[in-house]
């Protein structure tokens, strides 16, 4: 049965003052998110692992140890692990809602779709799995389909919303990515491309309006990284425009992932994008449109864990390297939540230790680029 609600402010106000309460997180550590909610400045990933029980368990671990210590920003894919990291946040939430962890108002539940996701383990033959269980059915025709592995059409959205409550045992979603739209480009001009977004963000309004989802975003790789008038470049101010163009100011176009990390500081040191005929950055062009940013790949899939330069090593300050890179992320002026990817509770334990300090202060923020 589908856990009802969805997150709320008060819920995530409650879940904030909670965890500061009790000494597991400073108060720095919640952000102000999109309709006032409280989000934690660290998110837990579930895109690496295999697709077996063995990594099933650990993630179920690992997702109530994370909404127990002070992690209420909880992400996914529908094609993570051919379904089954949905399966486990699903089953990780109803069990810590039932156990007293938390309540459903008080986790923010993310998930994406666009990729064409395998059901439990790969198929051998992907061409055969893509028609039995899209084409026939009717869900998509395949000239939908972009590089093989990509759609955004309203049936198939629609479809891929239902499928993603379904495994994450929802009445409800949270909020909800067009994944890597920026794809779409490799075989569509920019017009087309915009067509093919508004009538995403048409489908993604009509799901609000019915009470299936509360908020939406993009969640991308290259798009908001690449330079303006390369081929997969997405501009944010265009997309807000759009998304006003949809439904007005009142939209529900609030939030945009993308990677950032020491080693890829794109969002807050290039100006890929416009604002009003001025190039910014993408944080600060979020932070004039009223986007909330999350970052992935904020440990850079823990090749940022060790191994740091002393001189940055001295202005993070104490802890793992791991802990480190997670607090340059978290600090990093205009960024809300950083995701990282967690399947072992040791790794959660650590990781979330960062919860409790203080983020970086501006000035010594600022150290890292002198």
């Amino acid at each position: 049965m589908a856990i009802e609600g969805h997150v709320t402010e008060e819920g995530t106000r409650r879940y904030r003052d909670r965890m500061v309460g009790a000494g597991l997180a400073h108060a720095g550590h919640f952000r102000e998110g999109p309709e006032g909610l409280a989000l934690s400045s660290i998110g837990l990933g579930t895109y690496l692992g295999g697709h077996d029980a063995g990594t099933d368990a650990l993630y179920l671990a690992a997702v109530k140890q994370a909404i127990a210590a002070g992690c209420n920003v909880i992400d996914s894919a529908i094609n993570y692990r051919c379904q089954r990291s949905e399966r486990m946040i699903g089953q990780a939430l109803a069990e810590s809602v039932r156990d007293g962890a938390c309540r459903r108002d008080e986790v923010l539940v993310a998930t994406k779709g666009g990729f064409i996701p395998y059901d439990g383990t790969p198929p051998r033959d992907t061409y055969a799995y893509l028609q039995q269980a899209f084409v026939m059915p009717g869900i998509l025709q395949t000239t939908d389909v972009v590089a093989d592995c990509h759609c955004m059409t309203p049936k198939y959205l629609r479809h891929q919303l239902n499928a993603s409550l379904a495994n994450l045992e929802l009445s409800c979603l949270d909020l909800y990515y067009l994944h890597n739209p920026e794809m779409q480009l490799e075989e569509v001009s920019q017009e087309e491309f915009l067509t093919r977004m508004r009538a995403a963000f048409e489908t993604l309004e009509e799901a609000v309006s019915q009470g299936r989802l509360r908020l939406y975003g993009t969640a991308t790789w290259d798009g908001y990284r690449a330079k303006p008038g390369s081929g997969g470049h997405l501009s944010l101010e265009a997309l807000v425009k759009l998304a006003e163009e949809v439904a007005g100011p009142d939209h529900h176009f609030k939030v945009v992932q993308l990677p950032y990390n020491l080693s890829m500081l794109e969002a807050l040191g290039e100006q890929t994008q416009t604002l009003n005929g001025v190039k910014v950055s993408l944080l600060e062009a979020a932070k004039a449109l009223g986007i909330y940013v999350i970052s992935s790949a904020s440990i850079l899939q823990g090749r940022l864990s060790r191994n740091l330069p002393a001189e940055v090593r001295g202005v993070l300050g104490d802890g793992t390297d791991a802990q480190r890179s997670i607090q340059f992320v978290r600090s990093t002026p205009g960024l809300g939540t950083a995701l990282v990817g967690m399947k072992q509770t040791d790794h959660v334990k650590d990781n979330l230790g960062v919860s409790k300090w203080a983020p970086l202060q501006p000035d010594r923020f600022a150290q890292l680029f002198k």
